[in-house]
């Protein structure tokens, strides 16, 4: 009975290489650790040829620099944007004007055809800098061996020092492409993770997470 017990108090995360986050960085039971850099997209069919050209050499120098690993992570979610249309419902009728009250319906009503013809989709992008405790030499093999609390702790910090050297050299690459990153931090790295293992019950809406009024103006007048 006890044995059932301590089965039905086992949660997702023992069935996952994730171990800890601390910090900046995820630290896996293989004794590896990673870290997560969150690159904001760019409208690449909206630059010139020539910023084109730009970008894609770049990117090909980025590429030939790297001395490490990196895995490009694309995460696409499909958009529920219903309380945004409730949004606009609930400003055109709280607006006296009638001509701006007209033109939010038009746009509530533009949207809706939109996302009926269309999947609207939130897209991220990561890069994945990973950290082999091999790295560390016969030291780091020793520590992922011994597995003591002690040696764990010593083991994050060696990966931190590590990874954190990779990602100072990959921001430097990313911003002559002209992209804005970050470096994802702890509770940051927790909801992706959440999300990503809790897609189903989770709901993305990136477009009301920022809204706080509508503003539409007529004749250069709000």
């Amino acid at each position: 009975m006890a044995k059932d017990a301590q089965k039905i108090r086992a949660t997702t995360q023992k069935f996952t290489e994730i171990e800890d986050v601390t910090g900046n960085i995820v630290l896996l039971s293989s004794g590896n650790a990673c870290l997560i850099i969150e690159v904001k997209a760019t409208n690449f069919a909206l630059l010139s040829k020539e910023e084109q050209d730009a970008k894609i050499f770049a990117y090909a120098a980025l590429l030939n620099s790297l001395s490490f690993p990196i895995q490009i992570f694309i995460r696409s979610k499909r958009i529920d944007i219903s309380s945004y249309l409730k949004l606009l419902d609930q400003e055109a009728k709280n607006t006296q004007n009638d001509v701006l009250r007209n033109r939010i319906v038009l746009y509530r009503d533009f949207v809706q055809d939109l996302i009926r013809i269309n999947t609207v989709l939130d897209k991220r992008f990561y890069i994945v800098i990973p950290y082999s405790y091999l790295e560390s030499g016969a030291a780091g093999a020793k520590t992922f061996a011994q597995k003591t609390r002690l040696d764990k702790d010593a083991a994050a910090e060696a990966a931190k020092l590590g990874l954190d050297l990779k990602a100072k050299s990959l921001h430097a690459q990313l911003k002559r492409l002209g992209l804005v990153a970050k470096t994802l931090e702890k509770e940051e790295l927790i909801r992706l993770f959440y999300e990503i293992y809790n897609e189903d019950f989770v709901e993305t809406n990136p477009i009301t997470d920022n809204v706080k009024a509508i503003i539409i103006k007529s004749g250069g007048k709000a």
